[in-house]
């Protein structure tokens, strides 16, 4: 066989993108930035509990990497072990921030840290504190590059961190697995029915009827509303939450549509950690953000469970 002839079965073909209507560019993503380097261009995880199978996955936007910029998208997902229960953050850095995806980083971080911190204490979390908590984390780090000089960090951590943030637990239930997050900003959850191939926003979305419509103007952190945007649903055995940036839910829509239908099948069982960062990057002509989801099915509806 000559080099560079592929057989039927070859498993070196190369995975070529998923096209959904029309295909962005396509061309081999550029460096970011040299000091950059903590930022891969896509990160993948994935594991399971007795309770639940997490999968997640995070892919640098074509607009990105064209212009050399980090992926500025986060996730970080944890298990609090005495109880079972799962604890996730997921953040969108503000391209017009300096580092936002620093900021990113340790908003995500800092929402892990303080939800481990406080279940053991028993009862729900305040997720409200957990906002203000890693909105601090941002202040500290702007005092800690300025040196704890300048008075105002909570405005330099605007200028250089600001990101968005979703964060929250699924805790085991009698009646059926917890869900309870929150938001600042514009990143979004739904929950996938797989039966039905329908989407649930648990958050308003920019899409669908007149009572969704959300601003499109981000309020991220370090600002930290009056009134947290929070939700609470039980997660039925044939649904899936998923948690992800605008990167995801722009395209998504309402869920009735390609990209929708693209998702619902190959979320209909977990898929491997690299097959889900595989799908995420799908080409569509104008969608060329950071995308990040993290997916969270039931042990009892997981129709073959993890692979």
């Amino acid at each position: 066989m000559s080099p560079g002839v592929l057989t039927a079965g070859d498993d070196t073909a190369p995975w070529p993108r998923i096209t959904v209507d029309t295909p962005g560019a396509e061309f081999e993503p550029r460096p970011p930035g040299q000091f950059a380097f903590d930022f891969p261009d896509t990160e993948c995880d994935g594991w399971s509990t007795p309770d639940f199978t997490v999968r997640s996955a995070s892919v640098r936007g074509a607009s990105h990497r064209f212009y050399r910029k980090p992926r500025q998208d986060c996730a970080r997902i944890a298990v609090h072990e005495a109880s079972g229960t799962l604890v996730f953050a997921v953040a969108d850095g503000v391209s017009g921030a300096t580092d936002s995806q620093l900021g990113a980083v340790e908003a995500c971080r800092a929402a892990v840290e303080r939800l481990l911190h406080v279940l053991p204490r028993g009862g729900s979390p305040d997720l409200e504190s957990v906002a203000h908590h890693a909105a601090e984390r941002l202040r500290q780090l702007a005092a800690w590059r300025l040196g704890s000089t300048d008075p105002q960090p909570s405005a330099v951590a605007a200028q250089w961190y600001a990101t968005t943030l979703v964060a929250g637990i699924v805790q085991p239930d009698s009646s059926g697995p917890h869900v309870r997050l929150f938001r600042i900003g514009d990143s979004g959850a739904w929950l996938l029915d797989r039966a039905t191939g329908s989407y649930h926003a648990l958050f308003g979305t920019k899409t669908g009827s007149a009572n969704d419509l959300v601003s499109t103007a981000v309020v991220p952190l370090p600002h930290v509303p009056e009134a947290v945007e929070a939700v609470a649903e039980h997660l039925t055995a044939s649904e899936v939450l998923l948690v992800g940036t605008d990167g995801f839910g722009d395209p998504l829509g309402d869920g009735d549509g390609r990209v929708g239908a693209l998702f619902a099948r190959h979320l209909a069982v977990p898929p491997s950690p690299l097959r889900l960062a595989h799908v995420l990057d799908f080409s569509r002509e104008t969608f060329d953000d950071d995308r990040t989801l993290v997916a969270v099915w039931p042990a009892r509806g997981t129709a073959g469970g993890a692979p």
